[in-house]
């Protein structure tokens, strides 16, 4: 069901994708040009994809925000699309280890007498999709022609470290999957609750709808 390579490989993969032609990324119903909705595996690679994209997304649209000159109704615009865009990566991470608790359910896993593991799948591969990202701006830096030796030098280092933080990553999550089946670990779902989009919790929305 899970696989950190396969994970890996497919952010990878949409990450290029998305770079190289946005529109045929974006294009049908799975992102993953799998056949969607086959089985579970397929279906949950898909939400992994899709998940991906949020945080791509959310990447360009901070990108934004930094612009120079960027007017303030701009800024404004923008800070409300990655509120958005945020709850929508957060939601996706959360159905993504939803998604695995449900298919564990049947095979009585996780089992509750296990020790408990900090950080649920779902969070690992949204810091495995982030790490993507880096990884890939961090190899466009080392393509520019018009920067110093120094610039490339630069980015080598920071490329390397990001290389090994990413395989780290992924081993701890294939270790964490290997454990939860054989019933050493477990996990759940840890919600993030946010309160800034949220009419009803976020008191400068709801003073302000009050005037």
């Amino acid at each position: 069901m899970l696989s950190a390579e396969t994970i890996v490989h497919l952010q990878d993969e949409l990450t290029i994708a998305r770079h190289t032609n946005p529109g045929r990324a974006r294009s049908g119903p799975s992102l993953t040009n799998r056949a969607a909705h086959a089985d579970t595996r397929a279906q949950w690679l898909d939400s992994v994809a899709r998940q991906h994209q949020a945080n791509y997304d959310l990447w360009h649209i901070e990108d934004e925000a930094r612009a120079p000159g960027a007017t303030d109704a701009e800024l404004a615009d923008t800070k409300r699309r990655i509120d958005k865009i945020n709850q929508v990566r957060n939601d996706l991470a959360e159905s993504l280890d939803r998604a695995l608790l449900d298919w564990l359910k049947p095979r009585t896993l996780p089992l509750p007498t296990a020790p408990l593991h900090s950080e649920s799948p779902g969070l690992i591969i949204d810091r495995l999709s982030i790490l993507a990202l880096k990884i890939f701006h961090t190899r466009e830096e080392l393509k520019r022609n018009d920067c110093s030796t120094t610039h490339a030098e630069r980015n080598l280092g920071r490329l390397a470290v990001l290389e090994e933080q990413r395989a780290d990553l992924a081993n701890c999550l294939d270790a964490l999957w290997h454990e939860t089946l054989a019933g050493t670990r477990r996990f759940k779902i840890y919600r993030q609750l946010k309160m800034y989009n949220d009419p009803a919790l976020n008191p400068a929305i709801y003073r302000k709808i009050a005037l």
